[in-house]
Parts: structure tokens; C-alpha cells; sequence
């Protein structure tokens, strides 16, 4: 007798829903009420006339409630992901660990400063134009779709938070590796305050992927104005098929990132291991599981000291970190012929580890044609960091760079080549509030940026 599967719920406007009308295979839900997942244009959203230090204020209290040790909502996400997510317990749990984080009143408030201010999002600010004359502009809140990824509940959290802070009202599309963790956070809203405007601006639904009953139906200019859509390829090419006059996409599309480490990292015996450290905190990010994670690293150095390098990172690589375990998923049958053949052509190649998850470390002096995955790693030997830069393109989203001093010499090129992130090695998980996410300011990105002309008298 097979086991019932698990349920998940949904909130709509701030309400949880609960049901098992929809089977979606490993879990089952409530079913759908398009009506419901729409705002009218002929009504202001719940929060479009809050200030946004009162909706700070509300999200701080959210975020002490969101504590694991005393949150049972997350307690119960954190349960009903295990199955469901590539990441093992204690990575999920120091994720959810980390939720209340986002709540920060510190994180808030400098994201609002930055991105895009507190004047333009509370109301119309003059703005001086080229004759003398004044305009009034304001970032005005917008109505947004989101359709997000599941490698981390971070996405979840960012989601939410960066949408409270716009003013709008949302409808997040839930994935399927991660329904819970939207919810989770929702139901903590609304058991805080089920009447804040803030709490009535968000649903949160799951539904396949690609259905276009459903997304032909919401995905439309009447009901919103963008849909902001990570994720890999498919999803965001899914996404497009939806753009119109008056309903844009923001993307947070699939990157790949990299490392680039400096002939400094060989001055000492102990800042090798450390630098090999740093590298594999970077490479083995979420599992590798996230486009911030290097999968491609670029060092000066002989072959000699290349491969004492790739030595120590292979066995960093199955060292327990914060944000990674010490196995990753195994590789496939796919890769693991390629890599296979790459052992066999030694000593063009070098090829460190097994296919276990524990981590793969391969050298070459251009960067293999395969896409690292399960904390699999190309160490790329250059004469000089500056002849890896052409390497980068549109899609390298993060470096890591080792000596840190070395990225002036560097990040002009890198920008060139259409990079969007330069930071010291090791440190790609670092908070990215109130900075650019992605080459763009992300509030900014997605509010409805609208202007008066008129003179006032």
C-alpha cells in the first residue's frame, strides 16, 4: 500500500487555503481559483499608500517570529522539504536557520536606501528638468508575477522581502523542489498580523511548470505589469513566450561563475591549503547547485604547483561547510565517460577524485568542454589572470578573486565582458542586499517608474 502523499498550502491575498483537490505527483494541493490570483487596476493595492517605514517596522516583527527553534510552520517546511530538495537536513536547516536574517531592520532599511530610496517609493519627488522647470516622479508599486527557483529557499525569502519593500501586490508561482518555504513564510505574516496590507499583497500557488491553462490566463498585462522569472534555461525561455506590450520580464536568468587565484596563493605552504579552502567554499556552494558557485578556476602558476593545488582542493572539497556537505549528488553515466576520457589523456589533462559527489578536480590549459556539476571543478593553468579574462562573457555572473588586491588590475575587463559580480575568494554566499543583483538594482528594477509633468502652482 502506497503512502499518501504529502500536502501542501497555498495562501491567496494573505489567507491560507488548504486542500488535496490537485495531484501533483510527489505532493498534492489545493485547487485553483484563478479569479483569486488577480489584483483589479481599478484598485490601489493594500500597501501602495503605506509608508515604507511602517511595512519595515511589520517586517522585523516577521522576522522574529521566524525562528526555527519556535516556528512550527518552518519546522514542518523544513520536514516536507527533505524529500523534495536536492540539499540534505542540515543544510536546509541552516538555511531556514538563516530566514530572519532577510528581516533585518539594518538589511531593510539599506536596501531602501540604495534601492531606490525611501522619497520616491512614499511619494512624488521633484526633480529639476533641463529648462529650469520641476517634474514629480515616483517609484510607484508595482503588480508583479514572480515564477521562482527551488536550489535554495533563499529565493523564496528574497522574493518575499525585496516585494514587501516595492509596495506591490504579487503573485508568487511556487517550484517544485521547494512549494513550502514561500508558505511557510506567508502564514508567519499572517499569524503576526493577518490584516497588515503587507500580508493581503501576497499569494503564493504551486502549479506545473509550462502549464498555459493557467499561465495564459494570469500571465497578462490586465492583471500585471512584469514577471520576474528565475531559473534555468526552460524556465526563462517559458517566460518569454509572455512578453507583450505592457507585461515585461525581469530575469534572473542561469549564470555560470568562476574563480581566479593569483601566483601569491604559492608564497607559503599554509596560504596554498587556505586558498584551496576559499576555492572549494566557493566551488561547493549549496552542492554547487547555484549560480554563484564557481565551477571554473583560473591560477598562475607551474604545472607543479598547479597540481599540488588541485591535490589539496580535491580534498576540500569533502569537507562539510555551512552551505555544502562533504557528497554531493554522484555524476552521471554522461559525464563520467567524458571525464573518462580525459583520464586518458594525461598529462594533457589531470583529473583528481571520483564520481562519488565528494568533489572532481580536473587541470587543462583551456577550459574543458563539459558543465561541472556535483561540486566538479576545472582548474584552468594561465601565464597571467588578465589572459583568463577573455573566458568571461554575458552569462559569468560571480568571481572570486584571490589576492583580493589583484581585482583592480581585472574588474574593468571582466564588466567588458559582460561579468555582473567581482568578490574575494570565498565569499560568494555574502549578502547581496543593497547591492546590484544580477546587473541591475532589483526593487528599481521592477516598480512602475511613472512621472508628472504638470507645473504646480
Amino acid at each position: 500500500m502506497s503512502a499518501t502523499p504529502p500536502s501542501i498550502a497555498h495562501v491567496v491575498k494573505g489567507t491560507t487555503v488548504l486542500g488535496a483537490d490537485a495531484d501533483h505527483g510527489d505532493f498534492d494541493g489545493p485547487a485553483l481559483q484563478l479569479d483569486d490570483l488577480v489584483w483589479p487596476r481599478d484598485e490601489p493595492g493594500p500597501a501602495f499608500d503605506v509608508p515604507v517605514a511602517e511595512i519595515i517596522d511589520f517586517l522585523v516583527e516577521v522576522g522574529q517570529a521566524l525562528d526555527l527553534d519556535g516556528n512550527v510552520l518552518l519546522q514542518e517546511a523544513l520536514e516536507a522539504s527533505l524529500p523534495l530538495s536536492s540539499l540534505d537536513r542540515r543544510i536546509l536547516e541552516n538555511t531556514y536557520r538563516a530566514v530572519g536574517a532577510f528581516f533585518q531592520r539594518s538589511a531593510l532599511e539599506l536596501q531602501v536606501e540604495r534601492d531606490p530610496g525611501t522619497a520616491v517609493l512614499d511619494g512624488w519627488v521633484a526633480q529639476r528638468r533641463v529648462d529650469a522647470s520641476s517634474a514629480r516622479v515616483r517609484a510607484f508599486p508595482p503588480r508583479l508575477a514572480h515564477i521562482t527557483a527551488g536550489n535554495t529557499p533563499a529565493v523564496a525569502v528574497m522574493t518575499i522581502v525585496r516585494g514587501a519593500l516595492s509596495k506591490g501586490v504579487h503573485l508568487v508561482k511556487m517550484p517544485a523542489n521547494d512549494p513550502i518555504t514561500a508558505t511557510a513564510v506567508l502564514r508567519t505574516m499572517a499569524a503576526v498580523d493577518p490584516d497588515h496590507p503587507t500580508t493581503r499583497s501576497f499569494s503564493a500557488v504551486y502549479w506545473r511548470g509550462g502549464d498555459t491553462r493557467v499561465e495564459s490566463a494570469i500571465f497578462r498585462s490586465q492583471f500585471y505589469d512584469k514577471l520576474v522569472v528565475w531559473g534555468g534555461g526552460p524556465a526563462v525561455e517559458g517566460a518569454l513566450r509572455y512578453a507583450a506590450p505592457g507585461f515585461e520580464i525581469v530575469s534572473f536568468d542561469p549564470k555560470v561563475s568562476i574563480s581566479m587565484v593569483g601566483r601569491e596563493a604559492f608564497d607559503s605552504s599554509d596560504g596554498l591549503k587556505q586558498t584551496a579552502s576559499l576555492a572549494a567554499t566557493d566551488v561547493s556552494l549549496y552542492n554547487q547547485d547555484a549560480c554563484a558557485a564557481s565551477r571554473f578556476l583560473f591560477i598562475e602558476g607551474s604545472d607543479d604547483e598547479v597540481d599540488e593545488f588541485c591535490a589539496l582542493l580535491a580534498d576540500e572539497l569533502r569537507v562539510d561547510r555551512y552551505l555544502s556537505s562533504a557528497f554531493a549528488s554522484p555524476l552521471g553515466p554522461e559525464m563520467r565517460n567524458e571525464v573518462d576520457v580525459l583520464r586518458g589523456l594525461e598529462p594533457l589533462y589531470r583529473v583528481w577524485g571520483d564520481y562519488s559527489g565528494g568533489g572532481l578536480v580536473i587541470r587543462s590549459d583551456e577550459p574543458v568542454d563539459i558543465y561541472p556539476v556535483s561540486k566538479t571543478v576545472n582548474v584552468v593553468v594561465v601565464d597571467d589572470l588578465r589572459d583568463a579574462v577573455h573566458h568571461a562573457n554575458v552569462a559569468t555572473q560571480t568571481v572570486g578573486v584571490y589576492p583580493p588586491e589583484r581585482a583592480p588590475e581585472l574588474r574593468d575587463a571582466l564588466a567588458s565582458r559582460g561579468v555582473q559580480r567581482i568578490t574575494t575568494l570565498g565569499n560568494v554566499a555574502s549578502p547581496v542586499e543593497g547591492l546590484p543583483h544580477d546587473g541591475f538594482f532589483p526593487i528599481s528594477r521592477v516598480m512602475r517608474w511613472v512621472v508628472d509633468e504638470c507645473e504646480e502652482r
